[in-house]
């Protein structure tokens, strides 16, 4: 898990109905300050339990975290944002978890909305993203459009927004699956996975999604291709008949292309066919074995 030993965790977990808010930055010395502001005006998160990983910034950040009466846990590396929300999530004092990011793209009195759907039993509410920020560049558009119809063949659910990174949970449940879920900027889309593939109750609340502060450090192209990974991995250790099902699916829809292409073209439709089966049993044994070294880790 790296320099930090997370299954410490699993000691004792305040279970009162205090909060405790994690706030990963990298960077983030011109947006901190004012989401620690806005959130000090919160009547419900009055008292709470605020944490602010910094993920080994090069900026001002931790000097701006220091102003404020926070616990500020600094990464010696650069290891990523799934890993600083894991940080903080096993440092937290309270069970009622809150995450928000520290660039200023989520509204803050949003979680008043979320908090007050969440205390009516929910193990889970995410804040559902829209507005015109959200909508982003076709690309984006196109990743998370297939990333909710992947997710949503998976879980069988609707699913407004998969990796939203402002959400309340228990983190009593989250722990659970700390050793399958992404160290990276995935974290939150594998957190939802495994909240809603082991049956736990999730809620959406729209919120307007705002410009962040800054640049982004999402690298679309290379995040969307870990995202996918990390989606599939996901469902074949939570629910792994579909993610086979898949598979199953994609050799028969590559022999039926193999005898279109053998009536319209030259290359044999038997060679075509073959190619695309071993491709797609190779990416299946590979995940029979992301499956048997998630079921060792955890035995």
């Amino acid at each position: 898990m790296g320099a930090y030993e997370f299954s410490t965790i699993l000691h004792q977990t305040n279970m009162k109905s205090n909060y405790s808010v994690i706030i990963p930055a990298h960077n983030e010395e011109h947006s901190v300050a004012g989401v620690l502001e806005a959130i000090s005006k919160l009547k419900r998160l009055e008292g709470a339990d605020i944490i602010v990983v910094d993920d080994c910034s090069t900026d001002a950040t931790a000097s701006v975290v220091k102003r404020y009466s926070v616990q500020l846990l600094q990464n010696v590396q650069n290891f990523g944002y799934g890993y600083s929300l894991k940080r903080g999530i096993a440092a937290a004092k309270n069970d009622s978890i809150v995450i928000l990011d520290a660039d200023g793209s989520y509204p803050v009195s949003a979680i008043d909305m979320l908090i007050a759907e969440y205390e009516k039993g929910f193990d889970m509410v995410v804040g559902a993203r829209h507005g015109k920020y959200y909508r982003g560049s076709w690309v984006k558009r196109v990743g998370r459009f297939f990333f909710k119809l992947l997710s949503e063949f998976a879980t069988g659910r609707r699913i407004p927004d998969i990796n939203s990174g402002c959400r309340v949970f228990r983190k009593h449940i989250a722990v659970r699956f700390f050793h399958t879920l992404s160290t990276g900027f995935s974290f939150t889309t594998t957190i939802t996975l495994a909240f809603m593939l082991n049956a736990y109750s999730v809620q959406y609340i729209p919120i307007e999604y705002h410009k962040r502060v800054g640049t982004s450090k999402v690298r679309y192209v290379r995040d969307i291709l870990r995202s996918t990974q990390i989606i599939l991995e996901a469902i074949v250790f939570y629910n792994p008949t579909k993610i086979f099902l898949l598979f199953a699916l994609g050799i028969v829809a590559s022999g039926a292309l193999g005898i279109v292409i053998s009536l319209f073209a030259s290359i044999p439709g038997l060679i075509v066919f073959l190619a695309l089966a071993l491709a797609i049993l190779m990416l299946g044994t590979g995940f029979i074995v992301v499956f048997l070294k998630f079921s060792h880790d955890r035995a």
